[in-house]
């Protein structure tokens, strides 16, 4: 078996290591997720510094070993400059970043993921520095298409209860619908209210079953067949927020392959999307999304400096 192998991939994380060394867990398209050592790539000449810098996509030959491969050649293909001269394109990316890891499988081609990645890295590096907001709108954009390709998508077309479509009413400014994260997505409202009575009714005809009275002996006569008629309700789900017609509308739109033309009155809106899909991808993956706070961090400084 060779003991050297060729890939292509985009790092996503790395760790100091020893004095000079790094490792770097990058995602490729013919192995999946792999960790390599960059060997002497915090030294200041030398020439796996650069290279093995977060979102470069590199051409690697790469040794094997017993516990960590080990980088021997890389050649740079692409970088995304321009994510590190913003921080909320940078914050963003390692959203996406954190995503990855949780998706990507090692030792088998994950081309697919690769390829999706690099299109929405792309797309947050291009994005004009005065559309500030817009970067929550293109980052939920990401998330959803990743979350698709991982047969996570939350259902925002039709009702999980009913599987009716749901169509926003824009011209009601009360209109609402549910979204639940155990249950998978959207939720109409009163298809909601009717199964929680329902179920309320129920439960009220149990508590009221005739109890025998003191003066009256219960019947002991052997019975001949005895039958016990069992009844599953359907489960309620617990809503975990509210959209208004606007935000449904905006979710909807996430399945697109482009996000449509962003109108800036609607930047809050994109906001509590983006919210609501981390808490379902944090459901779904089984773990909180760190790079997220910097997100936060990078929302509450831009409104106070717009406020």
């Amino acid at each position: 078996m060779s003991r050297t192998y060729k890939a292509t991939g985009i790092n996503l994380k790395t760790q100091a290591l020893g004095e000079s060394d790094r490792i770097v867990t990058i995602l490729t398209r013919e192995f999946g997720l792999i960790r390599a050592v960059a060997p002497g790539s915090r030294k200041h000449n030398s020439s796996l510094g650069g290279r093995s810098g977060m979102f470069v996509v590199n051409e690697l030959l790469i040794a094997k070993g017993r516990s960590l491969d080990k980088i021997t050649q890389a050649q740079t293909l692409k970088t995304y400059p321009g994510l590190a001269k913003d921080l909320g394109k940078l914050s963003a990316s390692q959203y996406l970043a954190e995503i990855v890891l949780c998706q990507a499988l090692s030792e088998q081609p994950q081309e697919e993921l690769y390829e999706l990645l690099n299109e929405h890295l792309h797309r947050l590096e291009v994005l004009p520095k005065t559309e500030t907001f817009s970067i929550y709108a293109y980052l939920a954009h990401a998330v959803f298409h990743l979350l698709a390709l991982a047969g996570l998508t939350p259902q925002v077309q039709v009702c999980c209860l009913t599987q009716q479509p749901l169509r926003p009413d824009v011209t009601d400014a009360n209109w609402q619908v549910g979204f639940s994260i155990p249950a998978g997505g959207t939720v109409s409202l009163d298809a909601w209210e009717r199964l929680r009575t329902e179920g309320k009714i129920g439960r009220d005809r149990e508590n009221s079953k005739p109890i025998p009275s003191a003066n009256r002996p219960i019947d002991q006569s052997p019975q001949t067949s005895s039958y016990q008629t069992v009844a599953h309700r359907q489960e309620i789900p617990a809503i975990s927020s509210r959209l208004s017609s606007t935000e449904l509308a905006m979710f909807q739109q996430l399945s697109q392959p482009e996000i449509m033309q962003i109108n800036p009155a609607q930047d809050f809106g994109w906001l509590s999307v983006e919210q609501i899909l981390r808490q379902y991808a944090q459901y779904h993956l089984g773990r909180p999304i760190r790079s997220a706070t910097l997100i936060d961090s990078y929302f509450a400084a831009n409104h106070d400096a717009t406020v």
